[in-house]
C-alpha cells in the first residue's frame, strides 16, 4: 500500500513537470529558469539551504534530476546533516568514499512526501502563469490600433471569445461588434486592438470592429496614398454596419482624394464594405472651410443657403423641398453623419418664398387648439412660428422637442389645415 502510494506521488511528480514543459510564450531558458527556482525554494524549505544541491531540468523531455552535495566526515563528526556525511554512510553508497571528499547523491523528489510535491505544484503555476502574462501584456501592450486576425473559439451573449495564432485569448464584446456580424466557432474574424489592460496582472486584450480606427487601418491597406502618406483621413464619422463619411485631404494637387480612396468603379472600398458587413461608405475632400464643410458632408443633399454659428458650433441649413429627405436620410442617419463628421449641430429647414414668410402666424396663436405644453416644447428647439414648424423635418421635431410622433402628426395636420383654409 505504501509502495503504490509512493509510485502515484512520483508520477504526479513527473506529469507535474510535464505540464510546463510546453508552456506558451515562454522561452526556453527562462523556463528553466523558473522551473530550477521553483525547485530550490521547495528543497531550501525542506533542508534549510539548498546551497548544497544541483538541479538539472530538461524541458524538452519533460523531466529533472536533483544532486545532494555533501562532504564525508568521521563518524560522529556530523555537525551539519545537510551538508556533511558520516563515512559509514557514505561507504554505503559507494565503498572506495574516504573523509574530506564530496559525496554526490541522486535526491527522488518524491520521497519529501505529498506536502513536498503539492509546493512545488503551487510554486510552479504561479510562476509560469505570471511569466505568460507578463509575456501576452508585453507581446500586445504596443499594438494597439493594429489589425489583427482571431479565431473564434467560443461566442457568449456580452462577448466573443477569439484565440491568436499562439492561442492567446483576445475579447471582442458585444459592444465593439457590428450589428449585423454572426460569429462561428472556428472562423477568422479580423478587428483593431482596442485596448490592452493589465489589472492585477491580468491582461486583457479588448478587440473592436466598430472603432472608428478599425476602418482606418482598412484604408490604409487598400489605398496606397494613404500608407505613404500623400492622402491623409482627417475625420471618420461611422454608424457601424450602416453608414459611414470620412473626410479626406491630399498633400499632392495632383492626386484626387476622393478618387483614389474609392478605386476605379469603386474597387477600393469594395473590399471594406464587404468587410464591415455592407456599411455604405461616403468618401468627401475635407476643407477648413466650415461652410463648405457641412455642405459637402451632407450630401448628397445640395444646400441652398447656410447659417454657422461658430462660437457655439451650430448651423442652420436651408434647402428646397425636395432635397430635405436627402439631407436627413433614412432614419436621420445622413444628418447624423454630418453632425459628427463636422462635429457641428445641423438644423435642417426648407426654403420659403417671400409670399409664404409674410403670411406666417405665431405657435401661441394655436393654444385653443393644441395644448400649451406642446406648443412650449416646440418653442423650446427654435421653432416660433407655424410655418417654422411645418417647414421643420418631422424626424427633427420627434427627436428634438421629445414629442410622440402621433402628437407631432396631430400638430401638423391642425397648422396644414389652417394654412389650406386660406
Amino acid at each position: 500500500m505504501v509502495a503504490r502510494k509512493k509510485e502515484e506521488e512520483t508520477v504526479s511528480m513527473v506529469d507535474t513537470f510535464k505540464e510546463f514543459k510546453d508552456t506558451k510564450n515562454i522561452d526556453r531558458t527562462t523556463l528553466m529558469s523558473v522551473l530550477e527556482e521553483s525547485f530550490r525554494n521547495v528543497i531550501a524549505k525542506i533542508f534549510g539551504s539548498d546551497e548544497n544541491f544541483d538541479v538539472i531540468v530538461n524541458p524538452d523531455k519533460g523531466d529533472f534530476e536533483i544532486y545532494r552535495n555533501r562532504i564525508v566526515v568521521a563518524d560522529g563528526e556530523v555537525k551539519d546533516q545537510n551538508k556533511e556525511i558520516a563515512l559509514s554512510d557514505a561507504i554505503k553508497i559507494e565503498p572506495d568514499y574516504e573523509v574530506g571528499e564530496e559525496v554526490s547523491e541522486k535526491v527522488d523528489f518524491s520521497k519529501f512526501g505529498r506536502r513536498a510535491i503539492l509546493n512545488l505544484r503551487q510554486t510552479l503555476a504561479s510562476k509560469v502563469l505570471e511569466l505568460e502574462h507578463d509575456s501576452l501584456y508585453n507581446k500586445y501592450k504596443d499594438r494597439v490600433g493594429q489589425v489583427i486576425a482571431g479565431e473564434v473559439y467560443l461566442v457568449w451573449k456580452r462577448e466573443v471569445l477569439l484565440v491568436d495564432d499562439e492561442n492567446n485569448e483576445l475579447i471582442l464584446p458585444k459592444s465593439e461588434q457590428i450589428p449585423h456580424d454572426v460569429y462561428r466557432k472556428g472562423e477568422t474574424v479580423r478587428a483593431v486592438i482596442k485596448e490592452v489592460n493589465n489589472e492585477n496582472n491580468n491582461p486583457k486584450i479588448i478587440l473592436s470592429r466598430t472603432s472608428n480606427m478599425f476602418l482606418e487601418r482598412l484604408l490604409e491597406a487598400e489605398v496606397p496614398e494613404i500608407a505613404d502618406g500623400l492622402i491623409t483621413i482627417k475625420r471618420i464619422a461611422r454608424m457601424p454596419g450602416e453608414r459611414a463619411k470620412i473626410a479626406v485631404e491630399s498633400y499632392d494637387d495632383r492626386i484626387d482624394p476622393v478618387g483614389a480612396c474609392v478605386g476605379v468603379k469603386g474597387s477600393r472600398v469594395h473590399g471594406i464594405v464587404r468587410e464591415l458587413c455592407n456599411e455604405n461608405i461616403d468618401v468627401v475632400n475635407y476643407t477648413a472651410n466650415i461652410k463648405l464643410f457641412i455642405q459637402r458632408a451632407l450630401s448628397p443633399a445640395k444646400i441652398s443657403s447656410i447659417n454657422v454659428d461658430e462660437e457655439n458650433k451650430k448651423a442652420e441649413v436651408y434647402l428646397r423641398p425636395e432635397e430635405v429627405s436627402l439631407a436627413i436620410g433614412r432614419g436621420g442617419m445622413n444628418i447624423k453623419l454630418a453632425s459628427m463628421l463636422t462635429e457641428y449641430t445641423i438644423d435642417v429647414f426648407r426654403e420659403l418664398d417671400e409670399s409664404e414668410v409674410d403670411e406666417d402666424i405665431y405657435l401661441d396663436e394655436f393654444s385653443d387648439e393644441i395644448d400649451q405644453w406642446i406648443i412650449d416644447s416646440i418653442k423650446g428647439i427654435g421653432l416660433d412660428t407655424a410655418k417654422a414648424v411645418l417647414n421643420a423635418p418631422r424626424d427633427m421635431l420627434v427627436e428634438k422637442a421629445d414629442l410622440e410622433e402621433e402628437t407631432v402628426d396631430n400638430v401638423l395636420k391642425i397648422l396644414r389645415a389652417e394654412f389650406e383654409g386660406n
